[in-house]
């Protein structure tokens, strides 16, 4: 459960980090203004398409921090900490060129257990198999 108070005050962090009014911020996350207007008041909670238009429009919002104040603000990873966090492609895997359109390379014993995409914003979608 989250917190109303809380998650004001981030919302609030975040317009002052950002140096926008709650008009600006409702248009750029594209949100009536009134709902900006109705979190800030704590006259409404935040709705889960809030937060993610939230986290969607501003890349440097961790969800963690702003459901729940875990994690920090604002956090941008950079390049080599995301390179790190990727494993790496074992050696005995086929070239992509050997793949494409050949599954004599593939082992019938392996099956696809996740995909995960990395996007250039830091966010990130998983896939299970």
């Amino acid at each position: 459960m989250v917190n109303s108070t809380d998650f004001i005050t981030r919302l609030e962090q975040l317009l002052n980090y950002y140096s926008i009014n709650a008009s600006a911020f409702a248009d750029k996350i594209e949100v009536q203004r009134s709902s900006i207007s109705h979190l800030l008041s704590g006259r409404n909670k935040p709705s889960l398409e809030f937060v993610l238009k939230v986290v969607k429009n501003f890349p440097e919002v961790n969800l963690y921090w702003l459901l729940n104040g875990k994690g920090s603000f604002p956090s941008v990873q950079t390049t080599q900490e995301t390179i790190q966090e990727v494993a790496p492609i074992p050696a005995d895997l086929p070239s992509q060129s050997n793949r494409i359109g050949s599954e004599k390379h593939v082992s019938k014993k392996r099956s696809i257990e996740r995909i995960v995409i990395f996007y250039s914003d830091g966010s990130f979608e998983a896939y299970t198999g």
